[in-house]
């Protein structure tokens, strides 16, 4: 029979912690730093509300789900929305199932977005179709491993070249890799919040918790999990960056910002190659894009993690997934939930979506698409 126990992370046992180390060593899946221990002590540290359900099979943990625990007990991955991945860190075939695992922590539901689940135990909950999420992994070097690439779409890399050469010709010798100075640090998440408000998307690191997490982030260097700033300079001139999380050789960004001043250069596109040339210099063997933007991340992968979406509710499987536009609201209003942890902040969050939303309809009718694709 499973037990299943609600722990705050920092009384987590150093055997549990094994435990769980143990699990992400044994199943290739859990190798993401977003799914470590020490992943989910970092958000424990800026948020009240964090636990660890451990479940147990005669004593032994079989398995870990860090969470948010919400009123209504409802419940968020940990880090949410900057859980890119998540999931019950598990031993192989752990013997229980997602119904189960919720009745024993005492939640109604749990609401996910990146979920990897290789052993199927939020299976009945997800929804239809898997998301694809972007990685670049490969054995040699990054210029290899380019030519490569070039070789399977000549255009796209001739052109993407020739805006390299570009930018290094006409403002500096391109020169990437990471970067510690906390004033260069502030100019990626100003740069970042400034594309937020310009897209109209919701500012994510503007609420005093992601802003406190972003800060520890930077500042953490452990021995399992550390804060990984790259940056990217023409001459002396700053041109983008990526800053997320860091565990052995595998790097996850979180921030992908640049100087919109040379937005003309392709900026993302030209960090990527950059960062390819120089992922063994830096000791990275795993640099995760996760999903979305597949325009300028796609062609870059070296393969993918499928991930779920869904919501898991101890009454039943999982819903209908709603249609188009409808679907695209509500995960802007689950991302403003999982962000603005005050009213007040929901609403502005709200109205804000909705102002967006308003403008997108406007700018597709201008161009001459429909409303219905805002």
């Amino acid at each position: 029979m499973v037990q299943v126990e609600i722990i705050r992370p920092a009384d987590l046992s150093a055997a549990e912690r094994g435990a769980w180390r143990a699990f992400m060593q044994a199943t290739p899946a859990f190798a993401s730093p977003l799914l470590s221990a020490g992943f989910t002590d970092l958000v424990a540290g800026v948020r009240e509300d964090v636990a660890v359900a451990v479940a147990r099979r005669s004593g032994r943990p079989i398995g870990f789900l860090p969470h948010h625990r919400r009123p209504f007990r409802f419940a968020r991955p940990v880090g949410a929305p900057f859980s890119d991945y998540h999931a019950f860190v598990s031993q192989p075939d752990p013997g229980i199932d997602a119904e189960a695992l919720l009745a024993g922590a005492d939640l109604a539901s749990f609401r996910f977005s990146g979920l990897i689940d290789p052993y199927g135990v939020f299976a009945a909950h997800a929804g239809a179709e898997p998301v694809q999420s972007h990685q670049i992994a490969f054995d040699g070097a990054g210029a290899d491993y380019l030519e490569t690439l070039r070789a399977g779409s000549p255009k796209r890399f001739k052109n993407l070249r020739r805006l390299v050469h570009k930018l290094d010709r006409e403002v500096g010798a391109l020169t990437l890799g990471p970067q510690r100075d906390a004033d260069v640090f502030a100019q990626i998440l100003a740069w970042k919040r400034e594309q937020l408000r310009r897209t109209g998307l919701h500012d994510v690191i503007g609420a005093p918790w992601t802003q406190a997490l972003m800060q520890r982030a930077f500042e953490l260097d452990g021995e399992d999990l550390s804060g990984l700033l790259i940056t990217l300079h023409a001459g002396d001139r700053l041109i983008a960056g990526h800053f997320g999380v860091r565990a052995g050789g595998r790097f996850h960004p979180w921030i992908a910002a640049h100087d919109p001043e040379f937005a003309a250069y392709s900026p993302g596109t030209v960090f990527l190659w950059k960062a390819i040339e120089a992922m063994g210099d830096m000791g990275l063997a795993v640099y995760d894009l996760s999903g979305g933007h597949d325009h300028y991340k796609k062609p870059f992968a070296s393969g993918y993690v499928e991930i779920a979406e869904g919501l898991a509710r101890r009454a039943g499987p999982a819903l209908p997934k709603a249609p188009g536009s409808l679907l695209r609201l509500q995960r802007r209003m689950d991302q403003i939930a999982s962000v603005e942890l005050s009213f007040a902040g929901r609403v502005g969050g709200l109205v804000e979506a909705v102002v967006a939303q308003g403008r997108r309809r406007a700018d597709l009718e201008r161009l001459g698409g429909s409303a219905a694709d805002a």
